[in-house]
């Protein structure tokens, strides 16, 4: 069997069939096994990308890091039968969030290779940043209060405000991070709970944050996408051998926080 092999050139043209505008706000999730085999790897493809949206472009991705948290899937899964001193020993190994320097965490190559770059920069949240390259990269990372994970005061309500993109590279709506904002827009929310994280001083100590916040839910954001599919602002198309879709992020999340006060209990 022929395994097709895409370059940037390649990429980029997908890119461009799929509909990405040059100059564009795009948010991107994406999983690098679904597409052909690209030389290079997620260098080529973030090249590809910036090819395409130009000087003026800005390219946003989620740099989560899961595990710093003592209520995450990651920490319940890694803690799953031990004692409570185990526990306590595991929430102790938490390092400290690091805008600069810490890896995310289960979010992608690309995201890591784009988070790595010198010229990126990355919101200061310690558990659900997101780091941007391009034009407005600082403008859109510039506000993520710690109580509002992915809502109005992250670089969600930023994208949002922004009209931009969201391309899902690779990945269906259960990655659609952008969907998350319709939690915060509901008429009426989820209950808040509580969250605990790690992050780095001022001074570089290692410091204890306790807040609360909206506990956010994903579970529908596959039904949600169903619907999504047939609506006029959504594009599907296939990058190399990744089917791919194009979404204006407003209406999807307009649509998304109508739909949740419709099915979702109170």
């Amino acid at each position: 069997m022929t395994v097709e092999v895409i370059g940037r050139a390649g990429l980029a043209a997908g890119l461009r069939a799929l509909g990405i505008p040059g100059g564009a706000t795009v948010l991107v999730n994406c999983a690098m096994s679904r597409i052909e085999p690209v030389p290079g790897g997620p260098a080529t493809l973030l090249a590809a990308l910036l090819d395409v949206l130009g000087e003026a472009g800005t390219v946003v991705m989620p740099t989560q890091t899961p595990g710093n948290s003592i209520t995450s899937r990651a920490f319940l899964a890694a803690t799953a039968g031990l004692s409570a001193e185990q526990v306590a020993a595991a929430e102790a190994r938490i390092p400290p969030f690091d805008p600069a320097n810490s890896p995310s965490q289960g979010m992608g190559a690309l995201a890591e290779h784009l988070r790595q770059r010198d010229d990126a920069v990355r919101s200061h949240h310690p558990q659900v940043s997101f780091a941007a390259l391009g034009a407005d990269a600082a403008a859109v990372t510039a506000v993520h209060d710690l109580e509002c994970h992915l809502g109005e005061r992250s670089p969600l309500g930023a994208l949002y405000a922004a009209d931009a993109l969201v391309l899902l590279l690779g990945v269906d709506y259960s990655a659609c991070t952008a969907l998350h904002l319709a939690e915060y827009r509901r008429r009426r929310p989820a209950p808040h709970r509580a969250y605990r994280a790690y992050l780095l001083d001022h001074q570089g100590r290692r410091v204890r944050r306790d807040f609360r916040a909206l506990d956010l839910d994903d579970g529908d954001f596959p039904l949600i996408g169903r619907a999504l599919d047939d609506m006029s602002f959504v594009r599907i198309g296939r990058v190399g051998g990744a089917l791919c879709r194009l979404i204006r992020m407003r209406p999807a999340v307009d649509y998304a926080g109508r739909w949740m006060d419709e099915h979702r209990k109170p």
